[in-house]
Formats: C-alpha cells, structure tokens, sequence
C-alpha cells in the first residue's frame, strides 16, 4: 500500500524589511522646516510665557502676558485698524485684480503681453521701494501732492494726514498686489476648457453670461485662495507703516497694527515677552480668520 506523500510546506518569508529612502529624501526638507519655522513659533511661545522683572530677573508668569494683551487698548486698536483695512482694501484688490484677469483672458485686449507685465511689474518692486516712492508722491511739502498744490494753485488734501493715512496705505499696497493676485486669476481662467464657452456661445449667452455662469465659478478655488493670501498679508500689514511714519509722525503710531505695535515693544520699549505673546495672539487671529474664509469659500467646492 502506497503512503501519500505530503506536501512539504512553503519555506518562510522573511518580513519586507522597512525602507527608509523616503525619509532620506524629505529629512534634509524636514529639518530645515522645523529649525526656520518650528523652533522660532516654539521659542515665541517660550518667551511669551516668561516677563523680565527688575528684581529676579526672567521670571515665569504662565499667561499673564496673554491677559495684559487682551487688555491693551493699543493692541486693539492695532487690530480694528488692520481690520478695516482688510474689510476695504482686499476686496477692492481681489475686485480690480479680477477686473484685468478677466480682460486679459477675453482675447479682445490688444497688446495683450505687454499689459500683463505692466500689471504685474510693481510687485517686482521691493515693499520697501514701493513706500518711499509712494511717501515722497504723497508729500505735500516735497512730493508730487505739493508739487501740484504750488504749480496749479490747488489745495489737495494731505493723503500723509491721520484721517488719510490708511487710504494711501491701502493704495500703496493695492497697486503692488493686483499683479500678483491678477496671475493667479489669469492662470486659473487658462485651465478652463474652451468648448464650455463655445457652447454657451450657442445656447445664446452674452459675455456677462459667461463670466457670471461659468468663469467665476470656474476659478472660485483661485479666488478663496487670492483672499486667504490677501488675508494673511493684511494682518501682517508692517513695511508700509514702518516707512511712512518718518513722514507722517502725527498719524502713524507705535501702535498703528499689532505688527509695529510688536516690533515697537520689542526694539524701543524692550519688552520681548510681552512682544511675543503679542505675536503669538495676532497669529491665532489671523489663523482662525483665514481658516472661517477657506471653510466658508470651499463649502461647495
């Protein structure tokens, strides 16, 4: 009688051993993030919980810091101030940038190029050029404004003055943005497909048509995104300020947005702690408020 043979079994696999390559290719990225921006936002939060006393020095006062700032009338005033600003300024922005991204992607614009570059060439201009050379347009004494007061004998208002300063703030920051946020409209109008147009060419609709029913919607990613930029950059409204207030010294305060209110604490009243626990409130407003835009301009994406 023959004995079944048995089937011997399969020989054992050895686990697959973990590779590490990719963490070879993002490690150098990794740390250079964590030193550049980590270790500083770590190191803020640090020194906001800390106060420099004259009798034991350094001392830790737990969020003390963060109760004084939200009980700074200076501190809120910075942040009404910039809050107006974004209420007013972005959406002019968004709304012009818009306007020529919409002109320049309708192919009835001639010198078509040439325009887009025009547009787009102040923000190549350093912020800090930008103010000076609006600061000195502005001047009523030096500038263009007094220039034309003198030749003319007109009396234009002083744009330096305190009930003005944030509309040529405004200006100045709107001329050197349209550029950059009419690029990122134009590159998102060039990805939609053009048979969409022509088929709503047929069915009869007009240009505003088209613009209202399909482009806009279209490039409603581009547009939370140009807001939640524009957003972040009002909060962090600085270089402007920080220039003009040597021509404007009665309109422009230390406290003027809670940046310059920052950097005034630290390098003129030398209190970094309280500085920094400035900073670190500032960035959660500017975190939360951009965070209710992106829900808000994404909910039906």
């Amino acid at each position: 009688m023959a004995v079944p043979q048995v089937a011997a079994p399969p020989p054992a696999t050895r686990p697959a051993r973990r590779s590490y390559k990719g963490w070879q290719f993002v490690g150098p990225f990794m740390i250079v993030f964590a030193l550049v921006f980590l270790a500083p936002i770590a190191y803020s939060i640090y020194l906001s919980l800390y106060r420099n006393r004259l009798i034991g020095g350094n001392a830790f006062v737990g969020l003390d810091n963060y109760t004084q700032a939200l009980q700074d009338s200076q501190f809120w005033s910075g942040v009404g101030r910039v809050g107006l600003f974004l209420v007013v300024q972005v959406p002019i922005m968004l709304f012009l940038a818009l306007l020529v991204a919409l002109a320049l992607d309708s192919g009835r614009l001639y010198g078509k190029s040439f325009f887009r570059v025009s547009i787009f060439l102040p923000y190549a201009v350093p912020a800090v050029v930008a103010a000076l050379m609006w600061g000195f347009i502005y001047g009523s004494q030096f500038g263009l404004i007094g220039n034309l007061n003198d030749s003319l004998g007109l009396s234009l208002p002083d744009p330096l003055k305190p009930s003005l300063i944030l509309a040529s703030i405004g200006n100045i920051t709107t001329w050197t943005f349209i550029g950059y946020n009419m690029l990122i409209f134009y590159s998102a109008l060039q990805v939609v497909p053009k048979s969409l147009y022509e088929s709503a060419a047929i069915d009869g609709a007009g240009q505003i048509r088209i613009i209202r029913s399909i482009k806009l919607p279209a490039i409603r990613g581009a547009l939370v995104i140009a807001t939640i930029f524009s957003i972040i950059g009002s909060f962090q409204l600085f270089n402007e300020p920080a220039i003009l207030r040597n021509l404007a010294p009665n309109a422009i305060t230390t406290y003027f947005t809670p940046n310059f209110y920052a950097y005034s604490l630290t390098f003129s009243g030398q209190q970094i702690n309280y500085s920094a626990a400035v900073a670190v409130i500032m960035a959660v407003i500017t975190m939360i408020v951009a965070y209710v835009v992106q829900l808000r301009g994404t909910k039906d994406l």
